[in-house]
């Protein structure tokens, strides 16, 4: 088994959740649709709408802030390791 770690923060997929919980929140959630059609079609809707004006999603954090989020990932995971030779 192998374990693979995504830093919060430090990977493009963080930006497809951003897009989809934007999504989920402006246009699915409290919802109600007849079949998954009807789904399909508010979301290619949806995104239509939001590319009549599109803005890109820009990185927030530091080249600083990732490295010391590095740093605790590594910690918490040596923890965790020794934790479980014990």
């Amino acid at each position: 088994m192998h374990f693979h770690f995504t830093l919060v923060g430090s990977s493009w997929i963080n930006q497809i959740e951003i897009w989809f919980g934007i999504i989920t929140r402006q246009s699915i959630r409290r919802g109600t649709f007849s079949s998954v059609k009807v789904l399909i079609k508010q979301i290619r809707d949806y995104i239509a709408h939001w590319n009549t004006n599109p803005e890109p999603f820009t990185w927030t954090a530091t080249a600083d802030e990732i490295l010391a989020n590095v740093r605790l990932v590594q910690i918490n995971i040596k923890k965790l390791v020794d934790n479980n030779t014990k």
